[in-house]
């Protein structure tokens, strides 16, 4: 399984962005369960950003609650987190990760994986 990240950038404070992450497998029969956002400012250790099962039900940060949310498309195998009213202390690389299971003949497998991060930036 890999995830593929996209939707960073820079934005002036106030601002909004949309990150995106898709989940694919060559080859494989696969399914996502829970998603999530992650983000790692400089000098500072990742933070969980917002999580969403494949049910639909989220958790986010207190940090960004009322300004991002986060959803997702089972059929698609994507995750969208919607930034609105960014602010400075946003400002981190953003990872999409997710629970997968690969369903193979010779069994199933279960693991997380990290896609690749994102730079969202917020400055004026």
């Amino acid at each position: 399984v890999q995830l593929q990240a996209c939707g960073g950038g820079l934005v002036r404070p106030g601002g909004s962005l949309t990150l995106s992450c898709a989940a694919s497998a060559s080859g494989d029969k696969f399914r996502i369960n829970d998603m999530g956002w992650y983000r790692q400012a400089p000098g500072k250790q990742r933070e969980l950003v917002a999580r969403i099962t494949s049910d639909g039900i989220t958790e986010s940060a207190d940090s960004v609650k009322g300004r991002f949310t986060i959803s997702r498309d089972n059929a698609k195998a994507t995750m969208t987190l919607q930034m609105n009213n960014l602010k400075p202390e946003d400002t981190a690389v953003y990872y999409c990760n997710a629970d997968y299971l690969i369903f193979r003949d010779s069994g199933i497998v279960a693991g997380r994986l990290d896609g690749q991060g994102t730079l969202v930036t917020v400055s004026s």
